[in-house]
C-alpha cells in the first residue's frame, strides 16, 4: 500500500519512543510505500487534497533514521492510508487539517478517522462516560470553578486542549493560587478550562492503556517523578510494567464499541485508579515502551487492522 504520515518534523524525533516512527518502521518492514509531509504543507488546490513532502525509508539510527527522496507534490487521494499524527495543540490549524482530509476519507483510509478526531478531542470524550470518569467540571467562569474546589476540596486544573502535562496543576483544599492561575490562563487563551478531583492514586501511577479498533492490547504504568504530580513522560515521568485489570477490562469494554464505530484505529487511554481521566485519539503514544515490556508487536497489531479494513 501507499501509506502517507502527517507528522510532526521526522528529524526531530526519538527513534527509541516515537511511536509514529514505530508505526512507519512497521510499514516498511510489511512492503508498505512511505511518504513523508509536516502538516504545513497540507494544501486544497481546486478540488484536491495535495501535500508536499518526499518519499521516505526509515531505519532504527538515530540522527540517520530517515532517509527522504527529492520533495514533490501529491494527491492524497491516490494514497491507500493516511496517517494523522502530528502533535497537539489542538487549535484551529489542527482542526483544519481534519476537515480537508475528511474530504479524501474513506476512499483513502485516514487513520483516525478526521471527523471523529475533530469532535473527539482527549478530554471531551470521556464526558459520555460519567460513570467512568472522577467528578468533573469544564468551564470558563472562574465562579463555578471556584464552587467545583469548594465541593471537592484538592484539584486539579489544566487547559482544556493542552497536551503533554503542559499547564497541569494540583490544587490543594488550602491553595490560594485559583484566581491568578485563572487569570494567568484566560490572559492569554479564550479557551476554557477542565477541572477534576484529585485522585491521590496517581502517586502510583497513571496507566496508559492502548487499544487498537476498540480492543485493549496491553498498558504501561506512568510514575510520577518524586514532588511531582504530573505523569507524563514528557515531564519525567518514569514508564513501568503493568497488567490490565478487570477494572481497566470493564472501562475498555464499555468505550470499544463507540471507538470502532467511530473509526479510532489507535486509541490510549488514561487510568488512574478505577477512573478514566482521557481518551487520547488525536496522537496517542506508547506503542514502544509496551512493545518493550511485554515483547508483542503491538505497531504489527495496528496494521493487522489497518490492512483488514482496506482489503
Amino acid at each position: 500500500m501507499k501509506i502517507a504520515f502527517q507528522m510532526d518534523p521526522v528529524g526531530a524525533v526519538d527513534i527509541a519512543a516515537d511511536s509514529t516512527f514505530r508505526l512507519a518502521e512497521e510499514a516498511q518492514a510489511r512492503g508498505h510505500e512511505l511518504f513523508y509531509y509536516t502538516p504545513e504543507h497540507l494544501s486544497f488546490q481546486e478540488g484536491r487534497v495535495m501535500a508536499r513532502g518526499q518519499a521516505m525509508t526509515v531505519q532504527r539510527v538515530q540522527g540517520d533514521h530517515a532517509q527522504l527522496g527529492p520533495e514533490e507534490e501529491v494527491d492524497l487521494s491516490t494514497f491507500d492510508v493516511v496517517w494523522l499524527r502530528q502533535d497537539p495543540p489542538f487549535d484551529m490549524f489542527y482542526i483544519t487539517t481534519t476537515h480537508l482530509l475528511q474530504r479524501i476519507h474513506p476512499k483513502t483510509l485516514v487513520v483516525n478517522d478526521p471527523f471523529w478526531v475533530r469532535n473527539f478531542p482527549e478530554k471531551l470524550l470521556v464526558l459520555d462516560f460519567p460513570g467512568l470518569t472522577p467528578p468533573t467540571t469544564i468551564a470558563r467562569d472562574l465562579a463555578t470553578i471556584r464552587a467545583f474546589k469548594e465541593r471537592h476540596g484538592d484539584i486539579i486544573l489544566k487547559p482544556l486542549y493542552g497536551n503533554g502535562g503542559a499547564g497541569v496543576f494540583r490544587l490543594t483544599a488550602d491553595d490560594r493560587n485559583l484566581s491568578s492561575l485563572h487569570e494567568l490562563f484566560t490572559g492569554f487563551s479564550r479557551e476554557p478550562l477542565i477541572v477534576q478531583k484529585y485522585l491521590p492514586a496517581v502517586s502510583k501511577g497513571d496507566k496508559r492503556v492502548i487499544l487498537v479498533d476498540g480492543e485493549p492490547v496491553g498498558a504501561i504504568n506512568r510514575v510520577p517523578a518524586a514532588g511531582e504530580t504530573r505523569s507524563n513522560m514528557h515531564v519525567g515521568g518514569r514508564p513501568e510494567k503493568v497488567s490490565l485489570t478487570e477494572r481497566d477490562l470493564e472501562i475498555c469494554a464499555a468505550i470499544g464499541p463507540t471507538l470502532r464505530e467511530k473509526g479510532q484505529v489507535f486509541v490510549g487511554i488514561d487510568v488512574i485508579g478505577d477512573w478514566l481521566t482521557e481518551i487520547n485519539v488525536t496522537s496517542p503514544t506508547g506503542i514502544q515502551e509496551l512493545e518493550r515490556f511485554d515483547g508483542t508487536n503491538i505497531a504489527g497489531k495496528i496494521w493487522e487492522a489497518i490492512e483488514a479494513k482496506r482489503a
